[in-house]
């Protein structure tokens, strides 16, 4: 087996003990070394965006400083919700390792799927109302914010 997805199922299992979290875990690996590893923290901290690629990320961030995670690698016990692909999409992470699938997250009891099928239906320009309500408020205010930011010269954009 890798070592770095062995790292990774041994804190999805270590978390099974604790009960700080689900049963997930991930590294973040740079360069052959890892830099950046957690498990799931949602019930420890009393925060539902501590799954483990997120506090790994978060972690490896702070470790290089540095919001760009381009040259590295994750390496995760299970298949990525949305709210993690996303994460890991705006770090630059280009590529990673998961151990179990989507499906078997949701043999296990987590929802994945249903937040899989709503970002679909929004995709197709359509809201469910029962789920989230988004409405548009005070853009004509909210878009000087914008305009002043595109139209600075010393900009970063990530």
């Amino acid at each position: 087996m890798n070592d770095f997805m062995e790292e990774a199922i041994k804190l999805s299992k270590r978390n099974f003990k604790t009960h700080d979290g689900g049963p997930f875990g991930a590294v973040v690996v740079k360069n052959g070394k890892i830099i950046g590893r957690s498990a799931n923290c949602v019930i420890k901290n009393n925060d539902p965006t501590a799954h483990a690629e997120i506090m790994a990320i978060r972690a490896a961030c702070a470790k290089i400083k540095s919001y760009d995670l381009s040259d590295c690698e994750l390496y995760t016990s299970c298949y990525p919700c949305p709210m993690c692909l996303a994460a890991i999409i705006w770090a630059n992470i280009k590529t990673v390792y998961y151990g179990n699938t989507k499906k078997d997250a949701a043999n296990i009891g987590f929802r994945d799927d249903f937040i899989y099928e709503y970002l679909k239906v929004l995709s197709d320009g359509k809201q469910n109302a029962k789920v989230l309500k988004l409405k548009p408020l005070n853009r004509k205010e909210a878009i000087k914010a914008f305009e002043m930011f595109k139209n600075q010269k010393n900009k970063t954009i990530y």
